[in-house]
């Protein structure tokens, strides 16, 4: 491969990646976030089971997009580690890692939902349970979801530090949005441990720490990787 075809190569691998991180953007707010939060009605488990049943495609294509959205990340896992291998292997191999192990769990996880849908459209499960069994069931597969995805939550924060440390390492990428992105790890393992520790207290921090995978996708895309910097890296 010439210089010219080489550069060129890692500029696409620049921008293949920051379009696969940004497809994560709408997947995830879709399928964890947006839909089931407008169906699911805090407290009141009748409502619940009537805006599921109401808008089951709806309730479906969130599963589908969650499993998508992990199945993206892993993607745009393995195109960050082609780009910033070089800058340190270990660390690239790392974030790919925590990735691999993120994407099984939260497709698991959409079993809780698979569940819900089950309960409520099998008659068996009708004529077997009464309401209160069922609302119960119902309730305890909603909770299990929720406490999925705090858990998914260790994995998003984890696979932020090494890249936040590549990219604070490499000269190809600004150090800032290294800094941000490793913030952002942070921010995910305070909110777990939070949730779990102190249930009652429903700030997250992950709202307000999020500008430096936004800024990574959004350099990536635009700006791609200085190739000269990227190839003093990749001869070290």
């Amino acid at each position: 491969m010439s210089p010219q075809d080489h550069s060129t190569s890692t500029v696409r691998t620049a921008r293949m990646a920051g379009l696969a991180y940004l497809l994560q953007i709408p997947l995830g707010i879709f399928g964890v976030l947006s839909v089931p939060n407008a169906l699911v009605v805090s407290g009141n488990l009748g409502m619940t089971a009537s805006n599921i049943l109401s808008h089951e495609l709806l309730f479906r294509l969130s599963m589908v997009s969650a499993i998508l959205c992990s199945l993206d990340t892993i993607v745009t896992a393995f195109l960050l580690y082609k780009l910033l291998k070089s800058v340190n292997r270990i660390q690239a191999i790392s974030m790919l890692a925590f990735t691999v192990v993120v994407a099984p769990i939260a497709m698991i996880n959409e079993l809780n939902h698979a569940a819900v849908l089950v309960l409520l459209k099998s008659p068996d499960y009708a004529a077997l349970f009464s309401v209160t069994q069922l609302q119960g069931l119902l309730s305890l597969f909603l909770n299990l979801h929720t406490y999925g995805i705090q858990i998914v939550g260790i994995f998003w924060g984890l696979w932020l530090f090494p890249m936040g440390y590549l990219v604070f390492k490499s000269t190809f990428i600004p150090k800032v949005i290294g800094v941000l992105l490793i913030i952002g790890c942070l921010a995910y393992l305070v909110d777990f441990a939070t949730f779990f520790t102190f249930p009652q207290f429903d700030m997250r921090l992950t709202q307000y720490t999020f500008l430096g995978e936004i800024l990574m996708v959004l350099w990536l895309l635009i700006r791609g990787v200085n190739v000269e910097r990227w190839k003093k890296h990749s001869v070290e």
